[in-house]
C-alpha cells in the first residue's frame, strides 16, 4: 500500500493532470499553488457558457460550497451534472454542511449526481448524513471517529468514498477504510487546509479514476506528510503556507515512506492492520 501510495504522488507529477476547481474565492489563490506544487494543473472556471466544457477536458472536478450564491451554485449544478454523465471523478466539499437550510439545500441536489469522493471534517460529514450534529461556521465541533458511522451510512447511501479530514483522517467505504495520523495543529490555523485537500484529491482521483478509494488515501497521505514537514519548519501560521507548498514540490520518496502513518480497518470480525 505504502508503495501505491507513492506512486499515485508521482503520477500526478508526471502526468500533471488539469483539475477544475469551482470553489471558494477565500482560498482560490491557495488551491491554485498547493495543486501546482504537487504537481497537478489548477484551474478555477465557473462561466455557465464553458463550464461543461472545462468539466469534460479536465481530468476531475472540485466542487466546494464555501461561498455560496446563487450563479455559483448553478455552475455548480452543470459541473456536477456534466462531469456524471462523462463518468469524470468529481470531488464534493461540503463546507458548512449543516449551518443554514439553503447549504443544505444546495447539497441535496449536488448528491443526485453522484460523487466520486465527498470530503469534508466531522460536523460536515454527520449533518450531510443527517446526523444530529452542530456546526460553528465551517469549523468542525467533532473528532473523526465521531463521524465513521455517518460517514459508512453516506458512502452505502451515495456510492462515494468518503473523507473524514482532522487531527486523524479517515477514508471510508462501505467495507474498508483507512486511517492516517499525519499532520501537525498548526494546520488548522491556516484557511483552507481542509479546501487544498479536496483539490489534491481531484488531482489524485484523475490519475487514478478507477479507484477512488486509493487516490484519496494518497491525496490525504500527501497532505499530512507535506503539512507535518512544513510545521517543524515554520515560525508560525505565515510560514507554514510557504514551507507547506515547498514540502508538496520538493517531497521525495523516502520522505512520505518514513513519515507516513497508516492503519488499515478490515470489516467486522477481523482485526485492524497497522500498514505503516
Amino acid at each position: 500500500m505504502q508503495e501505491q501510495l507513492w506512486n499515485i504522488v508521482s503520477a500526478v507529477r508526471a502526468q500533471s493532470p488539469l483539475v477544475h476547481n469551482i470553489t471558494n474565492y477565500v482560498v482560490m489563490n491557495n488551491t491554485a499553488n498547493a495543486l501546482l506544487a504537487a504537481g497537478a494543473s489548477p484551474v478555477m472556471a465557473h462561466a455557465h457558457p464553458e463550464v461543461k466544457d472545462m468539466v469534460s477536458i479536465a481530468g476531475a472536478l472540485v466542487v466546494n460550497i464555501g461561498t455560496l450564491d446563487e450563479y455559483w451554485v448553478e455552475s455548480m449544478r452543470l459541473a456536477a451534472q456534466q462531469a456524471h454523465i462523462l463518468h469524470k471523478p468529481w470531488i464534493l466539499d461540503p463546507v458548512g454542511a449543516g449551518a443554514t437550510p439553503y447549504r443544505n439545500q444546495v447539497l441535496e441536489e449536488l448528491l443526485t449526481y453522484k460523487p466520486t469522493v465527498i470530503r469534508g471534517n466531522a460536523s460536515e460529514i454527520m449533518a450531510l448524513a443527517k446526523t444530529a450534529s452542530q456546526t460553528k461556521g465551517v469549523d468542525s465541533t467533532h473528532q473523526s471517529q465521531e463521524a465513521q458511522e455517518a460517514a459508512l451510512h453516506l458512502s452505502a447511501s451515495t456510492g462515494a468514498v468518503l473523507c473524514i479530514s482532522g487531527a486523524t483522517d479517515i477514508v471510508v467505504s462501505p467495507d474498508k477504510s483507512h486511517t492516517l495520523s499525519n499532520g501537525h495543529p498548526l494546520m488548522a490555523k491556516v484557511t483552507g487546509m481542509g479546501c487544498t485537500a479536496s483539490a489534491l484529491t481531484g488531482a489524485c482521483c484523475a490519475v487514478l479514476p478507477d479507484d477512488p478509494f486509493t487516490a484519496t488515501a494518497a491525496a490525504m497521505a500527501l497532505m499530512g506528510v507535506a503539512g507535518e514537514i512544513a510545521a517543524e519548519r515554520a515560525a508560525g501560521p505565515g510560514t507554514l503556507q510557504l514551507h507547506f507548498l515547498d514540502a508538496l514540490h520538493q517531497l521525495t520518496e523516502q520522505e512520505f515512506n518514513s513519515r507516513l502513518k497508516l492503519r488499515e480497518s478490515l470489516p467486522e470480525g477481523k482485526k485492524d492492520k497497522a500498514l505503516i
